[in-house]
């Protein structure tokens, strides 16, 4: 999916509020940057940043405000 369409399906779960999108980002990307595993099937050979797997789990509907610590 094109990133655009991320960023849009992500802020539609955010109530447009772009300032909560990229504060849930920042936290679940420092989460997957100490190990925790993503919620998201990624191919084996992925080249995706935490922020960008972060910000698919966001838009997914898999990461909620309320489950990041």
């Amino acid at each position: 999916m094109r990133l655009e369409k991320v960023v849009s399906k992500a802020l539609k779960q955010v109530n447009d509020d772009s300032y909560v999108l990229s504060l849930m980002v920042s936290k679940r990307a420092n989460e997957l940057s100490k190990g925790s595993e993503p919620k998201i099937e990624l191919k084996k050979n992925h080249n995706l940043k935490n922020p960008d797997i972060a910000l698919m789990e966001i838009a997914e509907g898999l990461i909620k405000l309320e489950t990041i610590s």
